[in-house]
């Protein structure tokens, strides 16, 4: 039976939890997913089958999807612990791939069929494997086994010497032979191209027109270029489906620079990367035990001491519906309506617990309260998307 649940300006409209003998009663009845149509300056949301439609395509994906970056990657994620080391016979490389592999499977076995990854997403320049032929080789060795239904995203390269709308069917082409796949759900522009973005939009027409693509996106786009992007598709008849931005918790631009608002009126479905703030928002990580390579310039001892109110709430959220803070972080996303998180799962117990953020919400008041504590936190900034 279909529900409508309205979202304006990004507040979710969760209802309060009941008090009944004097106790706090948990909201653990199952949400499913939903599909945004546009109407007017909010969105509607529509729950159905359990999927989420992107925007106003005829793609539907699961609530929650599993980003790939991390797959095959050697140099951002090279020290993540990403190895099992209770594998001690294999090389680092097949621990790895043992474990993206065991990722790929336990977010399937648990309801996450939507993967996204991107033709830069570990580079052979680095001695890496491309995430797409991974995540392809385990897409057709799974299939070898049963029947399953798998949504793929992928992206675009907008490197300095592509141009024009041939450049995005040439790179899509070569990221299909990468995926062993006929097409893709989702095919999006990565970031914004540095001499402008009306040939790469007019080749992800062509490509949706050439059934290459079931739908089209965009990621790292202010509300200025994510406006002019829907227009110059809407010309062709194409809608555009998504747009891929950092969103989390602690990083709340897509609410303050116009994004998620216009995402919202437009019919554009929000898939938020980084939603646990590259790993901050499980808790594992203190002052006292930072983050170390890339993510350490960012999340340092300083911001961590900042950080510690509001972990120690969402720890006390947590607890009370039995979810860890992963969990809660993920499910405050979810609960700001039409959005998709896509957390990176590097290996099966990460993938198992990101599924435990599905299936229950927060209440309107506890978004709201994690929010306020999360105004208190300075110093996240990615310039990407307001240059």
């Amino acid at each position: 039976m279909m529900a409508a649940l309205q979202v304006a300006g990004g507040v979710c409209r969760c209802p309060p939890r009941l008090l009944p003998a004097g106790r706090q009663q948990r909201r653990q009845a199952a949400v499913p997913p939903a599909r945004a149509v546009a109407s007017g300056a909010t969105t509607t949301v529509e729950e159905e089958e359990g999927k989420v439609r992107l925007g106003e395509s005829s793609v539907a994906v699961t609530k929650l999807g599993i980003g790939a970056w991390s797959w095959g990657d050697t140099t951002y994620w090279n020290d993540s612990e990403w190895d099992d080391k209770r594998v001690l016979s294999l090389s680092l490389s097949e621990r790895r791939l043992k474990e993206a592999q065991a990722a790929f499977d336990a977010s399937i076995d648990n309801g996450m069929t939507f993967f996204d990854t991107a033709e830069v997403y570990g580079t052979a320049l680095m001695g890496a494997v491309n995430s797409e032929s991974l995540l392809g080789g385990f897409i057709k060795e799974r299939q070898q086994k049963e029947q399953i239904e798998v949504a793929v995203a992928t992206k675009f390269a907008a490197l300095p010497w592509r141009f024009g709308r041939g450049s995005v069917l040439s790179a899509l082409k070569k990221s299909l032979d990468r995926l062993g796949l006929s097409s893709v759900e989702l095919y999006q522009l990565h970031w914004p191209g540095i001499w402008g973005n009306e040939g790469y939009l007019d080749g992800l027409a062509d490509a949706y027109e050439q059934g290459l693509v079931k739908a089209v996106g965009v990621s790292n786009y202010n509300e200025k270029r994510l406006r002019d992007a829907h227009a110059r598709l809407k010309k062709r008849g194409v809608p555009l489906a998504a747009n891929q931005v950092n969103y989390s918790l602690i990083y709340r631009t897509p609410e303050l620079n116009g994004v998620k608002a216009a995402c919202d009126e437009l019919g554009i479905t929000l898939i938020a990367y980084s939603p646990i703030a590259q790993g901050v928002l499980t808790g594992k990580y203190t002052p006292e035990k930072p983050p170390t390579g890339p993510r350490a310039n960012t999340y340092t001892p300083d911001f961590l001491t900042k950080l510690q109110p509001l972990m120690n709430r969402i720890k006390e959220i947590g607890a009370s519906y039995g979810k860890s803070p992963t969990q809660v972080s993920l499910n405050w996303l979810t609960c700001q309506g039409n959005v998709v998180p896509i957390p990176g799962a590097k290996n099966a117990s990460q993938a198992m617990e990101f599924a435990g953020a599905l299936g229950w919400s927060l209440t309107g008041e506890e978004v709201e309260e994690l929010r306020t504590l999360a105004r208190e936190i300075k110093g996240i900034k990615m310039p990407i998307e307001e240059s």
